[in-house]
């Protein structure tokens, strides 16, 4: 199984602990989003795994072996951490063959990902004209080889609403074919359309490893939203069922650790007339604040009404 397991991993920089004691595993066939506040540890962890940088301690490896001792990598890990990292006066394609030649990947391959990834009409230009989507696009063609173990860095960083949905269904297509995907986001809701499962880190340290429904129902309480013409006669009925509900200035109720079965079969049998019932869905935004609040590193001063 081609899992990326890390264990006890610590990195220091001078004083600051940027990863602490980290212990988590990506299993193959499920997309695993990497979450946490600015500073978190999220881009050291991926240098980390990737072996741009060396630990204080601990390890991490990817199929059991660590990157550095992979022969042929890009044919075992597609990564892409930074965009700009592509050589600006290089072709798109000259850039895909230099990877490929050094990996003995087939030339057919730098043609298939070059149109998978949208690219081929502006693979003779040179990478300094490209926008940060386009360059976005050709870190994603680092899927050159076929691997089987992914990792991308904010891989919807600077694409367009037609580039979301595209990385959206590239990485549902990569974990049905049994890979292994982690993807770091800071877009909550971009996360939730793609994610099976969460690893959170805050100040370096493990705060969740868990399926992301069960992360968003453990800390978001469901809620149920209503409208009716007698908001007396509503108060009354979901008080003596012991529901505490509050009114909104346009008129809607909210009743907190409700279902809409519940709350509807009470009304009906109390005769109250109900202009709109629905079930306020839980976040991945709220639960990931609600975790995230004491350990976000830099926050702005919340503005004045």
């Amino acid at each position: 199984m081609t899992s990326i397991d890390v264990q006890d991993l610590t990195k220091e920089y001078g004083t600051r602990r940027a990863v602490d004691r980290l212990t988590f595993r990506v299993l193959p066939g499920r997309v695993t989003g990497f979450l946490g506040p600015n500073g978190a540890g999220k881009s050291t962890t991926m240098r980390l795994v990737l072996g741009l940088d060396r630990p204080a301690s601990g390890s991490a490896t990817i199929g059991g072996r660590p990157y550095p001792a992979l022969r042929e990598p890009l044919r075992h890990v597609g990564a892409l951490l930074d965009a700009q990292a592509a050589h600006g006066s290089r072709t798109g394609r000259d850039h895909l063959r230099a990877l490929a030649a050094s990996n003995r990947i087939p030339p057919r391959r730098i043609d298939e990902v070059l149109e998978e990834t949208g690219l081929a009409p502006a693979a003779r230009r040179r990478v300094k004209t490209y926008s940060l989507g386009m360059r976005q696009r050709l870190g994603i063609a680092a899927l050159l080889g076929d691997p089987r173990v992914v990792l991308l860095d904010e891989p919807a960083n600077g694409l367009d609403p037609e580039g979301i949905v595209w990385i959206r269904a590239l990485l549902r297509r990569l974990a049905e074919e049994g890979r292994t995907v982690l993807v770091s986001s800071h877009l909550m809701n971009e996360t939730a359309s793609f994610a099976d499962h969460l690893v959170v880190l805050g100040r370096g340290r493990l705060l969740a490893d868990t399926p992301m429904r069960e992360f968003i129902h453990a800390r978001v309480q469901p809620r149920v939203r209503i409208r009716t013409m007698d908001p007396t006669a509503l108060k009354s009925a979901l008080a003596r069922h012991g529901y505490d509900a509050v009114e909104h200035p346009d008129g809607h109720w909210t009743v907190p650790d409700a279902r809409v079965d519940d709350i509807g079969r009470l009304t009906s049998a109390a005769g109250v007339p109900v202009l709109e019932l629905d079930a306020e869905e839980a976040t991945l935004e709220q639960a990931y604040l609600d975790l995230t609040a004491a350990e976000t590193e830099f926050t702005a001063q919340p503005q004045e009404a």
